[in-house]
């Protein structure tokens, strides 16, 4: 447990971190989860469109730091890939 002022100070800084950090990571997931169902429904329009909402939400999550640039780049590639390829 923290027992000095900066370590107490450090757990409650990690504590409001990991909520917001929570919170945009569900926001991503959700964004990513339409456009996987748009895909699987086979609707490209809105599939073009929910991937369109999610691209930057997923940069954002970039800049935000919950996720590498590689990773998110490589998302929205296979994610693209996949609508791409809708007839």
């Amino acid at each position: 447990m923290a027992n000095s002022p900066q370590a107490k100070k450090r757990a409650r800084q990690n504590e409001r971190r990991l909520a917001v950090n929570k919170a945009r990571r569900s926001r991503i997931r959700t964004q990513l989860r339409k456009v996987e169902e748009a895909i699987a429904s086979g609707d490209k329009e809105a599939a073009t469109a929910a991937l369109r909402v999610a691209q930057p939400e997923l940069m954002r999550g970039v800049t935000k730091g919950v996720y590498h640039k590689n990773t998110a780049s490589r998302k929205i590639s296979r994610l693209n890939a996949r609508v791409k390829a809708i007839g």
